[in-house]
């Protein structure tokens, strides 16, 4: 099956070839965002096979499309999400309102233990179908790669339902998995007075099962304020580590936490949220390989500051744009939306947040070399926007959802 988008606007992020200095954009790279006019793509099977402008377009393909006053740039990357839970949390959102922070209503028992027991009692099945629907959600708003987390179990069984789910998720769907065990997501409510219990329990036969099972290629903490602290995340990660899981970590959300330097010495793929981040914190990453992700909507959803976007990339560091959509603190998976919030509240011009939400999203899931650009032979992952007059006019349109069509390995959705 070959098919070919011609009379593009405007076509974004192509690249020559997957070389070293396209893998990951930092600093003042991230605003260098490849672009060509009166163009054409061709997609073979589920790759790109070539790309330029209209005076040397192919004269045939099995479908065409045109693309006449719209732009097509790589589908989104969404490197943090949280896709599989049983249900909303939009009484949480009501206590909010009334006064009450996130941390109070984890305290009794709501947020992550409130997910985590209606997971318990949800059936796989359920689940599933649940996911299946949000993933068909996040397709069509362009998202072409996504990793998803466990953490709504809390025992060992619910975190390999969830882990399950997303595996089969990633068997149905043209969409490229990445999946992360992320036991350590709260403390049960039944350790509470016996901390290192959970953490034993997490190590010794979470991790193990994990592992054995082939259900993650991550391990993840929330290594914050209230919830784990960095040498329970250290042992953690050092465990996952033995069985070949690499590290992610939430870390930085609530306070200046130690997460992101803790991430950083493990080698961390990537450390996200980083609300809380300082001269301290930036000095770490960039010593480090590490990429620092950044989630806008859940600052915008509960009323946090935002990341340091400006200050991370002028001091030379690469970022990525995720949605974290979950039931409670994000519940949501618009990238445009993270785009929007990045460019009105970080400060990130239009260019970067695009290079923040294709190749470094694609970076913080180790998927830089199939996806997050248009380069022959990458996975042919591409949204075509409606007619819009340039790219700024996506994040500042953020009312309105600018992607009119999507193709996932080549295929129109």
């Amino acid at each position: 099956m070959s098919l070919l988008i011609k009379n593009i606007q405007t076509l974004f992020q192509m690249e020559e070839g997957p070389g070293p200095h396209r893998r990951v954009l930092k600093g003042a790279a991230m605003a260098e965002l490849p672009a060509l006019n009166n163009a054409w793509v061709l997609c073979e099977e589920e790759k790109i096979a070539g790309f330029g402008t209209m005076e040397s377009c192919p004269d045939r393909a099995e479908r065409v499309m045109d693309a006449r006053g719209k732009l097509v740039l790589p589908a989104w990357c969404d490197s943090h999400t949280h896709l599989v839970f049983a249900a909303a949390r939009e009484g949480e959102f009501v206590d909010r309102i009334k006064g009450l922070s996130y941390e109070e209503i984890a305290a009794r028992g709501g947020g992550i233990l409130n997910s985590a027991q209606r997971l318990r009692d949800t059936p796989e099945g359920e689940l599933l179908e649940s996911a299946w629907l949000r993933l068909g959600e996040i397709m069509d708003s362009g998202t072409g790669a996504v990793e998803i987390k466990s953490g709504y179990g809390l025992d060992t069984d619910s975190e390999l339902k969830m882990l399950r789910v997303a595996a089969r998720l990633s068997e149905i769907s043209p969409v490229s998995i990445r999946t992360t065990f992320l036991g350590a997501h709260a403390l049960p409510r039944q350790y509470w007075n016996d901390r290192s219990k959970y953490i034993d329990l997490i190590c010794n036969e979470m991790i193990p099962r994990v592992a054995a099972e082939g259900l993650a290629q991550y391990v993840d903490v929330f290594c914050d304020r209230g919830f784990f602290t960095v040498d329970e995340t250290d042992r953690i990660l050092e465990t996952g580590g033995r069985y070949g899981l690499k590290p992610k970590i939430h870390a930085n959300e609530l306070d200046y936490s130690g997460g992101i330097q803790v991430g950083v010495k493990h080698n961390a793929v990537s450390v996200d949220h980083l609300e809380c981040t300082g001269p301290d914190e930036i000095a770490a990453l960039l010593g480090s390989e590490t990429m620092p992700t950044l989630l806008p909507s859940t600052a915008f959803f509960l009323r946090l500051h935002y990341p340091p976007a400006r200050a991370m990339i002028d001091a030379g560091l690469p970022v990525a744009l995720a949605s974290d959509y979950n039931p409670g603190s994000s519940p949501s998976g618009r990238m445009a939306f993270v785009l929007s919030l990045a460019c009105i509240q970080m400060n990130m011009t239009p260019e970067e947040a695009v290079n923040a939400a294709t190749l470094n999203g694609a970076r913080a899931m180790e998927l830089e070399q199939e996806l997050g650009s248009i380069c022959v032979g990458k996975t042919a992952n591409l949204l075509i926007t409606k007619p819009a007059p340039s790219l700024a006019y996506l994040p500042y349109a953020f009312g309105t959802d600018p992607v009119q069509s999507v193709i996932l390995r080549g295929k129109l959705r």
